[in-house]
């Protein structure tokens, strides 16, 4: 046996019986993220930690071998944060789940795998919220929910999951474990390493348990479809509902993506529009009312041909799903590659224009959905795996879709995170300076470069 192969024996002779795994075929679950890179790789081994000390273990074998480590949580990033690198130690959090709500605080103490839906679930048992909601909420961990800082369909009004974490408890690339903040809604003492750890997408320490902030539960919905003849339509009626109105949801797609969720459901949607916003309001009861009436006026002012209201809440929600499936249906077109970027609300219809552009110069088919409300927009570029030629294309219009937002003071992901997958530009988003502090940040807390490396930054 190797060097590396008895250390790795004695580590699984330290942690629970099952918790490491090396047979290739077991792993292979472990590897992938949902961008299903091709460049993913193959680790040593998969760590399965039930606990911060495991997780701790599993560190120092790691820094004592020179062992890359790639944290995971349930495996849906998107931007390829999760993608295992050749002989590195996937730290899985699955087993992690444990979920405790207190009730007189409106807090809950988290492990990193448990699922977003399932701290959901628990909250409300006591009347209460977890806001957070990326449309991948049921099958989507804590734990990589922080690691991204995710937002989602309510994070208009709500806000994003940052806005959600009061404490963390983190073992950094030595295998010490830290606590940062904690139950506590008012602490400026120090330096606010909390927020610096979330959104870090495991290059600066792994997460084991998470301090959030809950609310009271989200009072009834109101609901309101509108359809657009034209693009510009409905931007313009985005940006001018959010100059007047604060919805708790304001979501956006076009006739590619409407198109593509009708052929999965068959509900009825207007295949003929080019584009269709799904509001909601959870004022309460006239105040609702107030709040739908006045943003249907705005949506008919500029063009909507169609606006549907509804207080019924399955009516609501069996829309507002049909928005969290855009993803997995447009999918069923082709590989998809994925982009995350976000502008200034006002440039929305600049980004949006410029992606059609973008679409029709590649000769490619990009679907755009998006969280329009804060300026958060998903294009989705579609092509076949099989065909070089459709990749190269596609390639090089993710990479104008990149330019573009930077050129509209946008960002190059409001939501997913970096991972690998947007990496490489990085640098033309933050600039020298900024790019050389988050390294020097990233060499100070993982000196030796074991945490995630590769993602983010390079």
């Amino acid at each position: 046996m190797t060097t590396l192969q008895i250390a790795l024996a004695r580590l699984a002779e330290e942690l629970p019986a099952g918790s490491v795994i090396t047979d290739a075929a077991s792993m292979d679950a472990y590897r992938w993220d949902r961008t299903n890179s091709p460049a993913t790789g193959m680790p040593l081994a998969v760590v399965r930690p039930a606990s911060t000390a495991d997780v701790q273990a599993a560190v120092r074998f790691a820094a004592a071998t020179g062992t890359p480590i790639v944290p995971r949580g349930a495996g849906s990033g998107l931007s390829g944060g999760a993608a295992a690198i050749d002989g590195c130690l996937i730290v899985s959090l699955d087993r992690m789940r444990g979920v405790e709500v207190d009730p007189a605080t409106h807090m809950a103490t988290v492990q990193p795998g448990a699922l977003n839906a399932e701290v959901k679930a628990a909250a409300a048992t006591h009347g209460l919220w977890y806001p957070p909601d990326p449309s991948s909420f049921e099958i989507s961990s804590i734990g990589g929910n922080v690691a991204t800082n995710a937002g989602g369909l309510c994070c208009v009004k709500y806000g994003v999951t940052s806005d959600y974490v009061l404490g963390l408890t983190v073992v950094l690339a030595d295998g010490r474990a830290v606590h940062l903040g904690g139950p506590r809604l008012k602490d400026v003492a120090g330096l606010p390493l909390t927020k610096l750890f979330v959104g870090s997408e495991g290059t600066l320490g792994i997460i084991t348990e998470v301090v959030l902030r809950l609310i009271p539960a989200q009072p009834p919905r109101t609901t309101l479809v509108a359809t657009f003849p034209s693009l510009s339509g409905a931007v313009d009626a985005v940006i001018a509902i959010t100059r007047a109105a604060r919805p708790s949801m304001l979501e956006f797609m076009d006739r590619t993506t409407i198109n593509a969720v009708e052929d999965a459901t068959r509900m009825g949607l207007d295949r003929d529009a080019a584009a269709m916003l799904v509001i909601q309001s959870d004022e309460r009861a006239d105040a609702a009312s107030e709040e739908i009436s006045l943003i249907e006026a705005i949506c008919l002012s500029h063009g909507a041909d169609e606006c549907f209201a509804t207080s019924d809440p399955d009516e609501g929600e069996a829309f507002v799903a049909a928005r969290r499936m855009a993803v997995p249906a447009v999918e069923r077109l082709g590989t998809l590659l994925l982009e995350d970027v976000g502008v200034p609300i006002p440039r929305l219809g600049e980004l949006v224009t410029g992606i059609e552009e973008i679409a029709a110069e590649h000769d490619v088919t990009i679907a755009l959905i998006a969280h329009a409300g804060d300026g958060n927009t998903h294009p989705l570029i579609v092509f076949d795996r099989q065909d070089p030629a459709q990749r190269e294309r596609a390639d090089r219009a993710y990479a104008a879709v990149m330019a573009l937002a930077i050129a509209l003071g946008g960002t190059i992901t409001g939501e997913h995170g970096v991972g690998r997958l947007k990496q490489p530009w990085l640098g033309d988003y933050l600039g020298t300076d900024v790019l050389e502090l988050n390294h020097r940040i990233k060499k100070a807390l993982d000196p030796q470069n074991l945490l995630n490396p590769g993602a983010m930054l390079a």
